[in-house]
Formats: C-alpha cells, structure tokens, sequence
C-alpha cells in the first residue's frame, strides 16, 4: 500500500469482540491502526496479536482522555467509537424503588456508552483529516428498548445526525453501526442462556446471531475513503431485527 492510501485509524474498546475484529480488518489491508481501552493487558495482548499500536485510557474520564491526547495519533483518517456495552449486565439488580439505585445504573450506562464517544470524538476533532469517517457502534436496543443502555444507545443517534450535520463542510462523514444479538464478544458478560439468545435471534429474518467479523465489515466499509456520501445513518447488521414488532 503506498503511503497515499494508508490511512490512520483509531479504534476505541478495541480489544475485544467487535473492536478487535474491526481492528483486525484495518490492519490487513495496511492501515495504521490504534486500539484503546481501559484495560492494558487486554489491549496489548490484542495488539500483539493484531500487529496494531494501543493506548490504555478510560475513554469516560474526561482527564484521562486530555491526558492521552499525547499519545493518540494526529491526521486521523477513521474514528471508530465501539467502547461501551451494558453496564446493567455487570451491576447488580436495583430493587423496586430504589430510586438511587436506578439514577446510578442509568448514569453508568450513560457514561459508558454516550461520554465514551462524545468525550473521545470531541478531543479527536481537531487532528480528524478533511473527509475523514467517523463511525459509532450503537444497538437495535435503541429502536426495541433496552432500560437505560437502550436510552443511552438512542441518545447516540441523535448526537450522530448532529455530528454528520457540523462537520459535514469538511467532507466527513458520520455513522452508526447498530448489531443486534451478536456473539463470541464480552457483551453479555455470562449473563444469558441459550434459550435466552435462541428467543431474541427468533425475530432475525435468519434467525441467527451476528458474529463480531460480520459487524466489523459494515464499519470497515464505511471507513473507505470512497465512502463520502453516506452520512447521519443508522445502518441495521442485526438480520432484521429491528423491523420486528
């Protein structure tokens, strides 16, 4: 690949699961790719594996992320904000009436998947090349509904149409990837039965589950550089599911 077409991508939660698979495919066609995280043995295990640089940072810390505005690249090509997840499935269950106990879940789930994004895209701004590509991972949960990661996952959409609309005189683009059930990913945290996924992929026009490789490929497209006039979407890789009533 000749340094003309080399790209240099960022790719948040990039570890594991979708981040990892999307790292992976960036990587392979002779991008430079950095991955991030919270957790540093995980990302430099992934990065070895990958043959990819990584920075450790909690992307909801608004310190952490100045202070790893040193290390991050600058020309940045493509953003992939994939950091995040249900932060309800690692909590435990907030008892009726627990109204503090609800406002910290929803909060957490806010920081997780909402201020993970805007935090990191807010202070990438400036080093995003003209026509770069910004791509966020969200949910079908926020068409279907899923308590406050649901709501958090909505709230991204709005905040993408806005993205796409600012930054659009420059040529980039803004985009949501929404999965639906998707496994071999740290998602669920051990937290559901086969028949639990076996009920939700019944409404998937395949009735199957997503894997992280078939999510990453819709990232890796709207990543190209080709891909310009695509913007302010939400496009669905969850077989359909998000038509289900």
């Amino acid at each position: 690949m000749s340094p003309a077409t080399k790209r240099t991508v960022v790719i948040t939660g990039g570890g594991t699961g979708i981040g990892a698979a999307t790292a992976e495919l960036f990587a392979e066609a002779g991008h430079d790719v950095t991955i991030t995280g919270r957790r540093e043995e995980v990302l430099a295990a992934a990065a070895k594996r990958l043959g990819v640089a990584h920075l450790a940072f909690d992307a909801a810390d608004p310190a952490a992320v100045q202070a790893a505005l040193d290390q991050l690249p600058t020309g940045i090509d493509v953003l992939v904000n994939n950091a995040g997840g249900n932060t309800d499935r690692r909590r435990p269950p907030v008892a009726a009436g627990d109204l503090a106990g609800l406002a910290d879940g929803w909060r957490a789930n806010f920081e997780a998947n909402v201020l993970t994004t805007v935090l990191v895209t807010e202070a990438l701004k400036p080093r995003l090349a003209d026509g770069a590509r910004i791509v966020t991972v969200g949910s079908v949960a926020a068409k279907q509904g899923s308590g406050s990661y649901g709501a958090a996952k909505a709230a991204l959409e709005a905040w993408n149409v806005e993205t796409a609309r600012t930054l659009g005189v420059r040529g980039i683009t803004a985009n949501i990837v929404a999965p639906g059930v998707t496994l071999d990913t740290e998602f669920f945290a051990g937290t559901v039965s086969e028949e639990w996924v076996a009920g939700r992929v019944a409404t998937a026009f395949n009735r199957r589950a997503g894997t992280p490789a078939e999510i990453a490929q819709a990232i890796f497209f709207l990543g190209r550089a080709d891909a310009g006039h695509l913007t302010g979407q939400v496009i669905h890789v969850n077989g359909g599911v998000h038509t289900a009533r």
